[in-house]
């Protein structure tokens, strides 16, 4: 049965793999993010992907959410993907630029939250896409203070929301990524391939957004080959 599904930062790398694999198996996908032209390709070349090009943390998302789910359209899955990633030890890192770590990587993910609540269908399954940097007990590098710190209060906030989701019977879970050979590894480790490509973490994201629900609320899983 095809879904409706949002992906936000799917102008490339992760995000971009997961729509293209959610509309390939017939599922209608809303993909987010700010770079219009970047979307735009990825809808020529899909069939059942839409755009909506806007900046997540923008007050007026859950209006232009709603104008593209009229009547009885519902949600059934949300993956957060959207975010940066910063390479500065602490003490060079500015407080500005903390800031934006945690609006790129968790504002983002709960101002989409709150902008499709009312919108989401019994069932329904929110999956926020952390990281092995924000995940307790791992091994952490130099210079991803911010970036790993941001994608830890994202995990906490799985958590949260899945008890706090129980009474509307929506799950929310997290996968912590290990080493993804995209963009973002690149400036966080220049000379690291990683052992798994886009294209194939994204088969597990898909598979697990659709049907992990029924084994997992409120986790939060690692998902890595090795270190990082």
């Amino acid at each position: 049965m095809s879904k409706n599904i949002i992906v936000s930062g799917a102008s490339s790398g992760i995000g971009y793999q997961v729509a293209i694999q959610f509309a390939r198996e017939g599922h209608q996908v809303l993909v987010i993010s700010r770079r219009k032209e970047k979307l735009a390709q990825l809808q020529s070349e899909h069939g059942n992907i839409s755009i909506l090009a806007v900046d997540l943390n923008d007050l007026g998302l859950e209006q232009k959410i709603r104008e593209y789910y009229k009547g009885d359209k519902k949600v059934d899955v949300i993956i957060n993907n959207a975010g940066q990633l910063i390479n500065k030890t602490f003490m060079e890192t500015q407080l500005h630029e903390f800031a934006e770590q945690y609006n790129s990587n968790v504002l983002s993910a709960i101002n989409l939250i709150q902008s499709c609540h009312t919108l989401l269908n019994e069932g329904s399954h929110i999956v926020n896409i952390s990281s092995m940097g924000g995940f307790q007990g791992s091994s952490k590098f130099s210079g991803l203070s911010a970036y790993s710190a941001s994608k830890g209060a994202l995990s906490i906030l799985t958590e949260c929301l899945a008890e706090e989701f129980k009474e509307i019977s929506v799950s929310v879970n997290a996968l912590a990524l290990g080493a993804v050979q995209t963009e973002m590894l690149k400036k966080a480790f220049p000379d690291y391939t990683a052992p798994l490509s886009p294209e194939r973490i994204a088969t597990y994201i898909v598979q697990f957004a659709l049907n992990g629900n029924e084994f997992y609320n409120g986790k939060v899983l690692p998902v890595t080959l090795g270190d990082p």
